[in-house]
């Protein structure tokens, strides 16, 4: 049996910076907050095969489960949430003031 679809994002890595990014409806962001969430599979798998396509920008483009909130979408895994917060070795990326723009 089928599992049911649940909400998703369009995630990926910044192939020049490396950092962790989420599809929008007009373009990419680094907060999870911003990014499009997907409640149609059809609609998902178009906008997963659109940023696959962008070979120039991405690397590593896949669907992730969150859970819809007011605020923006929340990680629905571990493995998401860590990825959200930026790399742990240290100081960098997202975790530092100066993020380079979109």
């Amino acid at each position: 049996m089928a599992r049911e679809f649940t909400p998703k994002v369009v995630t990926a890595n910044d192939l020049l910076l490396g950092d962790v990014i989420y599809q929008t409806a007009s373009g990419w962001t680094r907060e999870l907050d911003h990014a499009e969430v997907l409640t149609d599979e059809a609609d998902a798998d178009l906008r997963l095969i659109e940023a696959a396509q962008q070979i120039n920008r991405v690397v590593g483009a896949y669907l992730a489960d969150v859970v819809p909130q007011a605020g923006g979408p929340a990680p629905a895994h571990f493995r998401e949430a860590f990825r959200a917060r930026g790399p742990s070795n240290y100081r960098h990326g997202k975790q530092e003031d100066d993020i380079a723009p979109l």
